[in-house]
């Protein structure tokens, strides 16, 4: 199975923050910008594997800052790191005031997800190349994260 770099998976989506998208703050709801987060996150891990995938984990999600009615709220994610049927993402979520240019990073969060081929079952993935700086750092600490959601599993299964 060969190896695909991490550009191979990167995926980007942009919205504009509606009023029905928004708390009676005028922001975003947290559970909307999860939705997005969910669904770029997976059309990334099945650009990586070329298979459906499922959704095992949400690692954490930290809110930076609100997004307003009327700004933009871009989602990218992107393949951190591949066990044999694992795939765990980055996603970064970035808010844009279109009047003025101004950006700030909103949320990050790490994700994983399952590949699974046609019966549901488990299926193996390819390995994936980090390409820049920042990427290389998150494969290399990804093993730590995998035990951490290993431990945390295990110490709430019953």
């Amino acid at each position: 199975m060969n190896a695909r770099p991490t550009s191979y998976s990167r995926t980007i989506r942009t919205s504009l923050v509606l009023p029905p998208d928004t708390n009676h703050y005028d922001c975003i709801f947290g559970g909307k910008i999860l939705a997005y987060i969910d669904e770029v996150a997976g059309i990334a891990a099945m650009k990586h594997s070329q298979n459906a995938v499922v959704t095992a984990s949400f690692d954490s999600v930290d809110f930076l800052c609100p997004v307003k009615k009327g700004q933009a709220i871009t989602v990218e994610a992107f393949v951190t790191w591949t066990g044999r049927s694992a795939i765990e993402l980055f996603s970064r979520v970035i808010s844009e005031e279109l009047l003025t240019g101004e950006k700030k990073l909103t949320a990050t969060s790490f994700i994983t997800m399952v590949a699974i081929d046609e019966h549901g079952h488990p299926i193996h993935v390819p390995p994936v190349i980090p390409e820049t700086k920042f990427e290389k750092e998150l494969h290399q600490t990804a093993p730590e994260r995998q035990r951490s959601r290993n431990r945390r599993k295990k110490n709430f299964s019953m």
